[in-house]
C-alpha cells in the first residue's frame, strides 16, 4: 500500500511538473540582443578597409620626389615679339543700277478664288438621335416639308431644307435646316421647342441639339 501510494505520488508530482514546465514555455520571454562580432566590425566608421582588427595599420608610404627639368635660363631682358600686320581685304565695287532698273515693279492684282457653284437641295434629311437614359440610338429620315417625325415619344423633327455641297467646294458636307420640339404623349401637353437652324454633317459637336435627356444631329441627305 505505501509504495503504491509512492508511486501515485510520485506519479502526480511528474504530472504537475510536465504542467508548470509546458505553462512556462507559453509564456513571452524578454528579447535579448543577438551577438554579432561581424557586424560591429563592419559598422565600425573608424576603422580602415578591409583591416584586421588585431593588425597595426601600415605606415604611410612617402609620395616619390621627381626631378625638376632641365630648361634654358631665363633672359636677363624681355623679349619683345612684334604682332604681324593686319591684312584688310579688299572691297569689291558695287555698280550703282540703271534708271531701268531701279524703277519700281508693278504689283500684280491677286487672283480671287473662285466663287463655289449652287449647292444642290435633296428632298429628305437623315437625322440621328439618342437617348442618353436608356444608350438607345436611331438613324431615321425626316422628309423636307413633309410629316414631322416623332423620336422616343418626346422629341418631334420637322425638316424644312436638306443640301449638299457642290463638287467644286473643298469640303463635302451635308447640311439640313431643322426644327425640333419636346411634347410628352400626355393628354394636354403642349410642344415646346428646343432648337431651330442649320444642322452640319461635318461638325455635329458644334451645331448639333444637346438637351439633358438627348442628342441628335445631322448625318445627311437623299434625294
Amino acid at each position: 500500500m505505501r509504495r503504491a501510494a509512492a508511486l501515485i505520488a510520485a506519479t502526480g508530482l511528474l504530472a504537475a511538473g510536465a504542467a508548470g514546465a509546458n505553462a512556462l514555455l507559453d509564456q513571452p520571454q524578454d528579447a535579448r540582443p543577438v551577438q554579432d562580432p561581424v557586424g560591429d566590425l563592419l559598422r565600425d566608421t573608424n576603422r580602415t578597409p578591409l583591416q584586421s582588427p588585431n593588425q597595426a595599420p601600415p605606415p604611410p608610404a612617402s609620395a616619390p620626389v621627381e626631378a625638376a627639368p632641365e630648361a634654358a635660363p631665363a633672359p636677363a631682358a624681355p623679349i619683345v615679339i612684334a604682332a604681324p600686320p593686319a591684312e584688310i581685304a579688299a572691297v569689291p565695287e558695287v555698280e550703282a543700277p540703271s534708271e531701268e532698273e531701279a524703277a519700281p515693279t508693278v504689283a500684280r492684282p491677286a487672283e480671287e478664288p473662285a466663287t463655289p457653284g449652287p449647292r444642290q437641295r435633296r428632298r429628305v434629311a437623315i437625322v440621328q438621335a439618342i437617348d442618353k437614359v436608356t444608350a438607345e440610338t436611331m438613324k431615321f429620315e425626316v422628309e423636307v416639308g413633309g410629316r414631322p417625325v416623332r423620336f422616343k415619344n418626346a422629341l418631334i423633327f420637322s425638316a424644312r431644307a436638306c443640301e449638299v455641297s457642290a463638287p467644286d467646294e473643298a469640303l463635302e458636307d451635308a447640311v439640313a435646316y431643322l426644327d425640333v420640339s419636346v411634347q410628352p404623349r400626355a393628354q394636354g401637353s403642349e410642344a415646346r421647342q428646343i432648337f431651330r437652324g442649320w444642322m452640319f454633317a461635318s461638325a455635329p459637336a458644334v451645331s448639333g441639339l444637346q438637351h439633358p435627356l438627348y442628342d441628335a444631329w445631322v448625318v445627311g441627305c437623299k434625294a
